[in-house]
């Protein structure tokens, strides 16, 4: 493995995060989290639709419905 490899093993990838689109804006949707946090992402996607964001970025439709979220301690 190379030193390039090991590298990019240390660093953990972005979470993928669940929210519902609330509002669309010209540069991407404004998405209510489920603890209630809005976040801005880039991407298209409709108003009261579920989404997948990572990193600022829409990543696609999610499934409707109840997501459970453990909590942490």
């Amino acid at each position: 493995m190379n030193l390039y490899n090991r590298l990019r093993a240390l660093i953990p990838e972005p979470r993928l995060e669940y929210g519902t689109v609330v509002a669309t804006t010209d540069t991407g949707v404004l998405v209510e989290l489920p603890g209630g946090a809005r976040v801005h992402a880039r991407g298209e996607a409709a108003v009261d639709t579920a989404v997948f964001i990572r990193a600022g970025v829409v990543e696609g439709p999610a499934p409707g419905g109840l997501i459970y979220t453990p909590q942490t301690v």
